[in-house]
């Protein structure tokens, strides 16, 4: 058994990926009652919603929890681009017999500056806390390592991975470029070196002393098998729990993704500001004829994107929703999450 597993208090090296807006924590517990760890999403939410899905995962579950928490730098507001981002979108909202909101709000609030935030998971202490898009200030970490909480980041490239090992994370999940959801790049304005899951693991395996925590493209126990070949201590995974039972994805998400087959996955900025993998559909259509200078940043940009699918949705039409979904999508089976967990126990 690989050290990692024995550090999380878990039987099987299959953690189910902490989907904010997907994932629940019915879904965490039923993971974690199967053997592997549950997560949860807490950066789109407030603390007294994170207070709230933490206790309800200890009343389903008295195993581990790993919270997830975004660290993107803070939105710097930017008036004239965020006026012609909603004028841009007009068009899309009236052909939906809507109006664009008027003005934008930075939605979420990043962990790096929510000092609530911090407070309440020193008091709840979940198992394990987790962080993407960076990671947050160094007292943070001392405190959170102090409250016996084991640090957990995502890094999309060596130098994350470097920074995040001098941050004091105790594992780092390898975010390949075949991964769902959002890049968890510290910097999107950066180059991103669009690493495979099986390289990045493979590199950060040789260069990084810690257990690597293999994420992108995993649908079934052979990809987990094969993720643990490349030098990862386990696998995390998240498309493959979309359809379960337990997910809070809506019809349409659903839909889209049992026809996944015919619909390539694409990475847009368009929806929230930063580089993200979805299902293709109109909002990644829209997306893929403009250029990322015109895109207020995130999650600003997410405010509009919401607005859109909420007024789609008004109309049966899900189009414009966040689909988040990997590159192995069509491999997706519906089906409670624990009994998914023990397929996937069966297949390694």
């Amino acid at each position: 058994m690989p050290p990692l597993l024995d550090q999380f208090g878990i039987r099987l090296p299959i953690i189910q990926a902490p989907m904010a807006g997907v994932s629940t924590p019915a879904m965490a517990a039923a993971v974690t009652n199967a053997g592997g760890l549950g997560s949860i999403g807490v950066g789109a939410g407030s603390v007294a919603e994170a207070r709230e899905a933490i206790a309800e995962f200890r009343q389903r579950s008295d195993g581990p929890l790993n919270v997830n928490l975004f660290c993107h730098r803070p939105a710097v507001a930017d008036a004239a681009k965020e006026r012609a981002w909603i004028d841009r979108l007009r068009p899309e909202f009236e052909a939906l017999g809507a109006e664009p909101p008027p003005r934008l709000r930075e939605i979420y609030r990043s962990f790096v500056e929510d000092d609530a935030m911090m407070a309440m998971l020193l008091e709840a202490r979940p198992h394990i806390v987790s962080f993407h898009f960076g990671v947050p200030r160094d007292e943070w970490i001392v405190q959170l390592r102090q409250a016996g909480i084991m640090l957990v980041a995502t890094a999309t490239s060596l130098s994350e991975a470097q920074a995040s090992v001098r941050a004091g994370a105790d594992a780092i999940v390898a975010q390949g470029w075949e991964a769902g959801g959002h890049r968890g790049l510290f910097d999107p304005d950066a180059p991103d070196e669009r690493l495979e899951t099986a390289e990045l693991v493979g590199l950060l395996a040789r260069k990084i002393d810690l257990p690597i925590i293999a994420a992108g493209g995993i649908m079934d126990g052979s990809g987990i098998t094969a993720a643990m070949e490349s030098g990862a201590s386990a696998a995390q995974l998240g498309t493959a729990f979309i359809a379960c039972d337990e997910s809070i994805a809506d019809e349409g998400f659903r839909l889209a993704l049992a026809d996944a087959d015919n619909r390539p996955t694409v990475m847009t900025r368009a929806i929230s500001g930063r580089p993200a993998r979805s299902l293709g559909n109109r909002f990644t259509a829209l997306g893929s004829a403009i250029s990322d200078d015109e895109i207020p940043a995130y999650p600003v940009a997410y405010d509009l994107g919401k607005a859109l699918h909420s007024a789609g949705k008004a109309m049966g039409e899900y189009g414009y929703g966040a689909q988040w979904a990997g590159r192995a999508a069509n491999l997706s089976r519906p089906m409670p999450a624990s009994k998914l967990v023990r397929t996937l126990e069966a297949e390694l």
